[in-house]
């Protein structure tokens, strides 16, 4: 008994915590959502380990991202750029910006095979390539701000339950594991509202618009978190916007001010220069934008 004694005392999980089956009543909501997005990553990997590996842009064996391709990825992420001006939902009658965009790199090539698969073929060990690129391209849009919140745009409940987790969430998760983004905040805030209006492939620009429309809500827990707080939308591909003016709609709604977004990738290339961009000379959103 004295020696029991002695390893129960050296061993916290052997002691005996007095208390604690009526310490909380239940789990909060996001908890919830925590354990939900932890599982979906696990999954990934494991899918990842279990399925042959092979370079997912020239097929070579033994990596999911060969060193040549991971090298051509890179060099299409060297240059974060203004990308809002080919996105029609991001700009007003006059040409004027609605929401200052940057992204990544160009959606072609490498960057836009491995980005599919990563996200439909689970090819989740991409992350450790895609997600520096995003990291560079929100540096480049916040520059030092600090106390910046980056909000991203959620993946749809279907698109949740088909892939097992939420591409952009799992690259902003590992980043922050890395300490690569110091200073600023990961809030997710946002969720897609139940019922049709989510899915947008092979849609025209208009109909897009229309569908995202009003599809984005602020978590409860969340309605009070961003009143006044600094936001930068983040999302995976940018194509007319449609999804990032919702998004800012929404963050704008609750009281967030919105200075711009962040795209791992645009689908269409910038129009005029590829300046180095600066979120934080831009209009916010404005707080009164109506959803119609």
């Amino acid at each position: 008994m004295g020696t029991d004694s002695r390893c129960r005392a050296r061993d916290p999980d052997l002691a005996v915590v007095l208390g604690g089956a009526a310490r909380h009543r239940g789990l909060h909501p996001a908890r919830w959502t925590r354990l939900a997005q932890g599982v979906g990553e696990a999954f990934v990997e494991l899918l990842a380990v279990l399925a042959p590996v092979e370079c997912v842009c020239c097929g070579s064996e033994d990596s999911a991202l060969c060193r040549s391709c991971a090298r051509q990825l890179r060099l299409l992420c060297t240059r974060p750029f203004r990308a809002e001006g080919q996105a029609p939902a991001l700009l007003r009658v006059d040409g004027s910006v609605i929401l200052p965009v940057v992204a990544g790199g160009h959606y072609r090539d490498e960057l836009a095979q491995a980005l599919l698969s990563f996200k439909h073929l689970g090819q989740g060990r991409l992350a450790s390539v895609l997600a520096p690129a995003l990291g560079k391209a929100i540096r480049s849009a916040v520059g030092d701000k600090v106390d910046v919140c980056l909000v991203p745009v959620p993946s749809s409940n279907a698109a949740f339950r088909r892939r097992g987790f939420s591409p952009v969430h799992l690259l902003l998760g590992r980043l922050r594991r890395l300490d690569a983004l110091p200073g600023l905040q990961i809030m997710d805030a946002l969720k897609k509202a139940p019922g049709p209006g989510n899915g947008q492939k092979g849609l025209g620009r208009g109909e897009r618009a229309r569908r995202v429309r009003g599809s984005m809500t602020l978590r409860l827990f969340r309605r009070a978190s961003l009143e006044g707080r600094i936001c930068v939308i983040v999302d995976d591909v940018l194509t007319t916007g449609a999804t990032l003016a919702e998004a800012a709609r929404a963050v704008s709604a609750a009281g967030g001010v919105v200075r711009g977004a962040v795209v791992l990738a645009a689908t269409r290339p910038p129009s005029g220069s590829d300046l180095p961009p600066d979120l934080q000379h831009t209009r916010p959103v404005p707080t009164q934008t109506k959803n119609k």
